[in-house]
């Protein structure tokens, strides 16, 4: 029986009778045949953006390229320079270029010594999207300027709070550094990349401050890429603070909106960010230590510890340490004092007039403080501070319009409080006939 010829193989028949060096282009397709005789003379000591196929005359996948392949010299003539090399008869080429299998396309840009591989979908215009990605570089690095591209996640946002990375960069922005990271990476020619584009941009600047956002071309950077197993695009990578290693990186499992981004994130900053430690106001110094430079500062000040002993205190405390576990993530300062120790600082926030235990939170920038009304209690303080940190609440200036003066007082013991006793009361400067008088 005899068997009918498909058009694939008719093309790989007159191929192989043709047995010409370059069958597939024709010097009217725009595409340069390349050789180990010309080709540091046309590719690599030309200043132009070359793509350039490996092929091999029998490989069918190759023949399906020759349309896309001329649609593609055509598109970008006078751009960027097509041209493509016989592997089998150029194999000393391909070799110095890895080449392993056919068709390989590279595009060999600014640096011409270590192109790149084109690992997109094999279309004209896929490819001449690559090839002028990498044309755009090279204007930009000689401008002075990091490169960028289309794709999703560049660093080309108007206020550039995408960091680009390289292979250059990544270790000493990333693994050496103590800030959390997400880390995209993308193909210039990746649709979903452009489509994250947008949202990845809205989520670095939302999470400025707290985690970075990164974006590496894992087609300009493949060892990179390599080294973190990238296998798609747009593959995003979760760095912890203080990741020294590539082991460390954790995959990234969320959305791909800016919000999903910036929810995903804040939890894993959240889950980073140490509870603010609670400090007992006994001198400038630890007043300062606790409230300056914070967004806002929990002030609360409790009774005397002769009104409340230890464990009563200790009680208190515990809560506004959970409290300030809660609420971590606003980077608050956290302070208490003793009722009666500190009287310039309850005057000025209008606390301990009322009682004790009292609370403020005050906004020394701005000098505005708001004071607790309902229960000193963990759901009372709760509810406080959930409305302080949607903005509701009635708040007041702070009286004097400054930091309140602080004196220098006897830091609490852990114990609990004890009466004076006989020994301890000075009688040397009492008067006894001005006592009798009162009397």
């Amino acid at each position: 029986m005899r068997k009918q010829l498909t058009a694939p193989s008719i093309l790989l028949l007159v191929t192989l009778i043709a047995g010409g060096t370059n069958a597939f282009y024709s010097p009217s397709d725009g595409v340069v045949e390349l050789t180990t005789a010309n080709f540091e003379r046309e590719v690599m000591q030309d200043d132009a953006i070359w793509v350039v196929e490996f092929y091999a005359p029998w490989c069918g996948h190759c023949q399906s390229l020759v349309p896309e392949y001329k649609k593609l010299a055509k598109a970008v003539k006078g751009v960027v320079k097509v041209g493509s090399v016989n592997g089998d008869e150029n194999s000393s080429l391909s070799g110095q270029y890895g080449v392993r299998g056919f068709p390989t396309i590279k595009i060999f840009g600014a640096n011409k010594r270590t192109p790149t591989d084109f690992n997109g979908q094999r279309t004209g215009k896929a490819i001449a999207e690559a090839a002028l990605a990498e044309a755009k570089k090279k204007v930009q690095a000689a401008f002075g300027g990091g490169s960028s591209s289309s794709s999703g996640g560049s660093s080309s946002g108007s206020n550039g709070d995408v960091i680009e990375l390289t292979e250059d960069n990544f270790d000493k922005l990333v693994l050496n550094s103590d800030d959390i990271w997400l880390v995209e990476f993308f193909a210039p020619w990746c649709g979903h990349c452009k489509n994250l584009e947008p949202e990845w941009a809205k989520a670095a600047k939302e999470l400025k401050g707290k985690v970075k956002l990164g974006a590496l071309d894992a087609t300009a950077h493949q060892s990179k890429a390599s080294e973190y197993n990238v296998r798609g695009y747009p593959t995003i990578k979760f760095f912890p603070a203080g990741s020294r290693r590539a082991s460390d990186a954790q995959e990234y499992n969320g959305g791909r909106t800016a919000s999903d981004i910036i929810s995903w994130a804040s939890d894993k900053h959240t889950e980073n960010v140490p509870a603010p430690e609670l400090l007992e106001v006994t001198d400038e110094a630890s007043f300062d230590a606790a409230c300056e430079g914070k967004p806002l500062c929990v002030v609360s000040v409790l009774p005397h510890i002769l009104d409340c002993d230890a464990k009563c205190r200790n009680k208190f405390l515990d809560t506004l340490r959970t409290l300030g576990e809660k609420f971590k993530q606003k980077l608050w300062g956290w302070a208490w004092a003793e009722g009666g120790q500190q009287p310039a600082l309850e005057e000025s926030l209008e606390v301990g007039g009322f009682g004790y235990p009292a609370m403020a939170v005050v906004n020394y920038k701005k000098m505005k403080f708001s004071v607790l009304k309902g229960s000193f209690s963990q759901d009372g303080i709760n509810e406080f501070l959930r409305d302080i940190s949607y903005g509701r609440g009635h708040t007041a200036p702070v009286r004097g319009a400054k930091k309140p003066e602080i004196v220098n007082a006897q830091p609490w013991d852990g114990k609990d409080g004890q009466l004076p006793t006989e020994e301890d009361i000075d009688l040397s400067d009492i008067d006894l006939d001005d006592i009798k008088d009162e009397l």
